[in-house]
């Protein structure tokens, strides 16, 4: 007779990948649906290939460095405020530390464990690390593994430009007949597939977040169509 299976995630590392991977795929969608709206919007006021590529050239890298830029700004500021609570952990420790251990044993008391249990867990944790005991269990921080913002910069990076890889050859490399509408399919297939993955990723159910990312991302094509299509109309 098997036990029972589950699909719940234990460990810090791996709910540190799971995020990770979660980031990747918010990034890649972001590539999609942002190149997406704005190759369409020019197809609709232009079938020039010239213009197209231009301008989705121009969304990628744009669209890239500003989320690398803006993810590293994010995560140093993140880091900072790690580096600043470690900092203030270290000076506390060595100014009282019996009021530290009191306050570690509060900190484990209130997570369901006895006075005494809590007490006497504690002094170990103190004797063996006091800095890892207070920094994880008081400010839920490891103190060997603090944020990169090198490695968020990149991988927003390179997310998003995977992601508007995509809306950008669909809409160059088809005659022009037929851009837009492999552009809306292979687009509104790559939101499905990030729509399911961030779901899985997150344990939820895929129908809402599909759901979700495909209409969003018809609605961003069919604005910026139709807003593309009234200035090549008016000769904009």
């Amino acid at each position: 007779m098997t036990g029972p299976t589950h699909d719940e995630t234990h460990g810090g590392a791996l709910g540190s990948r799971l995020n990770w991977l979660r980031a990747a795929v918010l990034g890649a969608n972001d590539g999609i649906v942002s190149t997406a709206g704005l190759v369409v919007g020019v197809a609709g006021a232009t079938d020039s290939r010239t213009a197209l590529l231009t301008a989705g050239l121009a969304g990628l890298l744009a669209g890239s460095m500003s989320m690398a830029a803006g993810e590293y700004v994010s995560v140093s500021t993140q880091r900072d405020s790690e580096r600043a609570a470690l900092a203030q952990e270290r000076r506390e420790l060595r100014e009282q530390p019996e009021a530290e251990l009191r306050e570690l044993t509060e900190l484990l008391r209130a997570r369901g464990l006895s006075q005494e249990v809590a007490r006497d867990a504690a002094r170990q944790l103190t004797a063996r690390d006091a800095l890892r005991a207070h920094a994880s269990v008081e400010l839920g921080i490891d103190p060997d593994a603090l944020t990169n913002p090198w490695h968020a910069a990149w991988a927003s990076f390179l997310a998003f430009t995977v992601g508007a890889l995509l809306p950008l050859l669909a809409i160059v490399l088809p005659p022009p007949g037929l851009r837009l509408a492999v552009t809306v399919l292979s687009v509104l297939a790559a939101l499905v597939l990030t729509g399911f993955s961030s779901a899985r990723l997150g344990a939820a159910r895929p129908g809402r977040a599909v759901l979700r990312n495909t209409a969003g991302g018809a609605l961003a094509m069919a604005v910026t169509y139709a807003a593309g299509a009234l200035l090549g109309a008016a000769g904009a």
